[in-house]
């Protein structure tokens, strides 16, 4: 599937090769738009009752985990244009939770979650603002076309 020059399949499940800017925010735009999606289907089974919350229950799962293995193929993608490597996702992802967890767990909770936060900004930063390497690297060639 095609919308605006970029091929969404390939964007969504695939973690090799490089991307821009433009289609990581593409790929967060998607993800918007499928958590509408399953907001507006809840308000419509919410009506059958019990057999539509179960049914969206099974739905939102299973449409969560393929939005969170996509957004790891996007996220590594996106790490790749900046010559980085994908594990840096791990870095990004995880560490915000594990310090706000041990921060609320030894008393010292504003400054774990001040740290948690800078991590968050750093993410924001790196993965959806700084522009990538300039020309062919090892992950690949540049996505943004070349002058002339």
């Amino acid at each position: 599937m095609v919308v605006g020059g970029v091929d969404l399949v390939e964007l969504l499940t695939t973690y090799q090769g490089r991307i821009n800017r433009a289609r990581y925010w593409i790929a967060v735009l998607c993800f918007v738009c499928v958590a509408i999606a399953l907001a507006i289907l809840g308000f419509i089974l919410a009506i059958l009752g019990s057999v539509g919350g179960i049914l969206l229950i099974v739905i939102s799962v299973v449409v969560y985990i393929a939005m969170i293995i996509a957004g790891i193929f996007v996220g590594i993608k996106r790490l790749h244009d900046r010559e980085k490597s994908g594990w840096w996702l791990l870095l990004f992802m995880l560490a915000p939770s594990v310090l706000m967890a041990l921060g609320h767990m030894i008393g010292l909770g504003i400054v774990f979650s001040l740290a948690a936060f800078a991590i968050s900004i750093w993410a924001f930063v790196e993965l959806g603002c700084l522009r990538g390497t300039v020309g062919p690297n090892p992950y690949g060639a540049d996505p943004l076309p070349g002058p002339g």
